[in-house]
């Protein structure tokens, strides 16, 4: 099993996630982040630290595609294991509806 980043954290990009990492797991898009399932040892840290609830276990039905996507993007995306201000229009996004077709960028971020 692995925790699994949703579409909520597109736009958001809250980072408290990644300072609790024992095992620095997350990687950085340009407006979201991911896990990497090969590196997750399943400890759950960072699932209440996400103010927009967007960190699932794997084993939440349908996730599928969503660890998919965590998986294909942390192969290419830098690790980030230093929290930083979340963008200043974060709050704005959080709980919109289909921000996976209308938002998310492919691009990376700066990891760090």
């Amino acid at each position: 099993m692995t925790f699994v980043v949703t579409d909520n954290c597109i736009k958001c990009k809250y980072m408290d996630c990644v300072e609790v990492c024992p095992v620095d797991c997350f990687y950085e898009g340009q407006n979201m982040l991911v896990i990497h399932p090969d590196e997750c040892i399943d400890c759950g840290v960072c699932e209440p630290e996400c103010p927009a609830e967007a960190i699932l276990p794997d084993t939440a039905p349908g996730l599928e595609n969503w660890l998919r996507l965590n998986a294909e993007f942390a192969a290419t995306w830098p690790n980030i294991t230093n929290r930083r201000d979340p963008p200043s229009d974060a709050k704005e996004f959080d709980g919109v509806a289909g921000k996976l077709e209308r938002y998310f960028s492919p691009e990376p971020g700066e990891g760090g």
